[in-house]
């Protein structure tokens, strides 16, 4: 599978409320080798990179302000787009524009009510407990 049929499930299972899944897991697990740890290290990346006002919108209420392919490059790092662009068989530049057009998307629905989760992201484990027992937090590392 490749990177835009990967995203484009991450961004159907986000939508569904599913935060994990196997490409989910391999691109947090990319971001995550380059220093960029779950949703709050997305968040804080985007903010130190002078994008707050942009991850804002997407954390907030309201419409997400849109991030070019060369503002997700920036953002996240070449290293890392290159890993993402390896890891899923696609071209680095083709890379940066999918997440572009995704990942404010996905921010947006995994942060409901403005709450970004802290941590990694959801386990598979932990995504599966909560199907089971809605009480289960899947972004709490001890369930």
């Amino acid at each position: 599978m490749g990177l835009f049929d990967g995203i484009s499930s991450m961004f159907s299972n986000a939508v569904s409320g599913e935060t994990s899944g196997p490409m989910a897991e391999q691109m947090m697990g990319v971001l995550q080798s380059h220093g960029i740890d779950g949703v709050s290290g997305l968040v804080s990346q985007f903010e130190q990179s002078g994008l707050g006002e942009h991850v804002a919108s997407w954390v907030g209420d309201g419409q997400n302000l849109p991030v070019s392919p060369d503002q997700i490059e920036s953002a996240l790092g070449s290293p890392a787009i290159a890993s993402i662009a390896a890891k899923f068989g696609v071209d680095p530049s083709q890379a940066s524009q999918l997440i572009s057009q995704h990942l404010p998307g996905i921010i947006s629905h995994l942060t409901p009510g403005g709450q970004i989760p802290s941590g990694s992201a959801p386990t598979s484990d932990a995504v599966v407990d909560s199907a089971v027992d809605p009480s289960v937090d899947v972004n709490d590392p001890n369930g």
